[in-house]
């Protein structure tokens, strides 16, 4: 067959790509080997949110006497919620086969392998090869579960994000290596589903990437709740061969043991780019990333990469964003690169986190003379009424000229809160331009407006 785009993986940056080619005019198709939405709709992003989500109603029928509702003692259903999350996913998998037919996109099963420019060689789950033409292949193939050399993951006892999600009991225990999005958003449902739960971080804080004052405060909440935290450490060894794993831990004041019935490996992830022909045509790669310009073309004519194969945040919305650009490039329209410095990231755990922007630390490293207001949310009237009074809103702004700088939530809903600073960066907007944009009342939202207004002297509730 003869398309215009051929787009190797179906993931958010694959489908959305492939549908963004369609809508302007260029025939098209989707290489796939497995489910349709690729890591993000079937194994990530949305089952794990179904997940967050029971755990959130289980903790509100706990905590019901609190809103002055007595109801009788709760139990979780683990199967029945595990159902729900792998319901959800299927779902939306086949939202987008739908997608799919709807644009006249034509969904070719099996492992794509580019043979040259133009040619990508597709076998099929029968092992049967065909030949496919296109003028533009892009390469959107994602990411898996990162390995540590010394804890190798066996599926059972040592697990990854996937069996995290389709275990088929309730652990008593659980050590969780690694502290990033994947790792707190585990460690916050299984400890509220009642697993015993440890989490074990390399850097002096959980969720290292975040504001420091961001991670601080997740790290109090989560210590309140009763998860365990070991920061500054490693797992060294896991002993899988009694009926628990035995877990060697190296700390600042020496090693230490843990017992626990599973081990979650949340490291990080490694890129997809094995079998795809990439060294046989000669497309460059460095440290496990495939090397590309503002428009996503790589030093080979005709082929393109996105998504978390190549620079920039590993994340579904980066991924989608990189794919309408580069097929808008291909059509020949004329889009702007992605600023990789105003994208938001979100950790579902409880409290949530948003951010996007410089933080503090970074703010300052970069030469800026900062205005920082802080606005918490137990001044705010909705989270009082809420009942969510945990975390706040922290903004920066460059002292001279005002520049939106950036944001760090840490609270309630704050993961629908941040999009507001997105379209604010986005369109140059200043300090004094939050203050005087009149917010709702009551809302979580206005703790934008009071945070701006903090930072130039100017709040009213605190």
């Amino acid at each position: 067959m003869q398309y215009d785009v051929i787009v190797i993986g179906s993931g958010p940056g694959g489908y959305v790509a492939a549908i963004r080619a369609s809508q302007l005019g260029l025939k098209t198709a989707v290489v796939e080997k497995s489910e349709l939405g690729g890591v993000c709709l079937n194994w990530g992003c949305i089952p794990t949110k179904a997940l967050l989500k029971s755990a959130q109603v289980f903790e509100y029928i706990k905590h019901a006497k609190d809103y002055g509702i007595n109801v009788g003692s709760a139990e979780s259903d683990f199967g029945a919620v595990i159902k729900r999350s792998r319901d959800v996913a299927n779902g939306m998998s086949k939202g987008i086969a739908f997608l799919m037919k709807k644009n006249k996109i034509d969904v070719i099963v099996g492992h794509g392998k580019v043979l040259s420019a133009g040619i990508v060689e597709v076998t099929g789950n029968d092992n049967a090869k065909a030949t496919h033409e296109a003028k533009h292949i892009i390469l959107a193939t994602g990411a898996r579960c990162r390995e540590l050399p010394n804890v190798k993951i066996d599926g059972k006892k040592i697990i990854g994000y996937r069996e995290a999600m389709v275990l088929p009991a309730q652990p008593k225990s659980l050590v969780v290596m690694g502290s990033g999005a994947i790792g707190c958003e585990f460690a916050y449902f299984y400890h509220a589903m009642g697993t015993k739960v440890t989490i074990v971080e390399f850097m002096p804080n959980i969720l290292p990437v975040e504001d420091e004052e961001v991670s601080k405060e997740v790290a109090k909440s989560f210590k309140k709740s009763g998860i365990e935290m070991l920061t500054n450490a490693s797992v060294e060894s896991v002993n899988t061969s009694g009926s628990t794993c035995k877990i060697k831990v190296k700390t600042a004041d020496g090693f230490k043991e843990l017992e626990a019935d599973i081990v979650l490996s949340a490291v990080g992830t490694q890129t997809n780019l094995e079998n795809l022909g990439l060294e046989t045509v000669g497309v460059k790669t460095d440290k496990g990333k495939v090397l590309v310009d503002d428009f996503y073309n790589t030093n080979i004519k005709g082929i393109y990469a996105i998504g978390d194969i190549v620079k920039g945040q590993a994340l579904a919305h980066v991924a989608s964003a990189e794919g309408i650009i580069c097929v808008e490039k291909i059509a020949g329209h004329h889009p702007e690169p992605l600023n990789y410095n105003n994208i938001p990231g979100c950790t579902y755990c409880s409290p949530e986190v948003a951010s996007v922007g410089y933080t503090e630390k970074a703010a300052k490293e970069a030469g800026y003379e900062l205005k920082i207001g802080k606005f918490p949310f137990s001044a705010s009237g909705m989270a009082s009424a809420a009942g969510a009074k945990e975390g706040f809103v922290k903004l920066i702004f460059d002292a001279k000229y005002g520049e939106f700088l950036g944001a760090h939530f840490v609270g309630a809903n704050v993961t629908e809160m941040i999009a507001e600073v997105v379209v604010a960066r986005k369109l140059e907007t200043t300090g004094m331009e939050i203050i005087k944009s009149v917010h709702p009342h009551p809302t979580m939202s206005e703790a934008i407006m009071e945070a701006a207004a903090q930072a130039y002297g100017e709040c009213i509730h605190l």
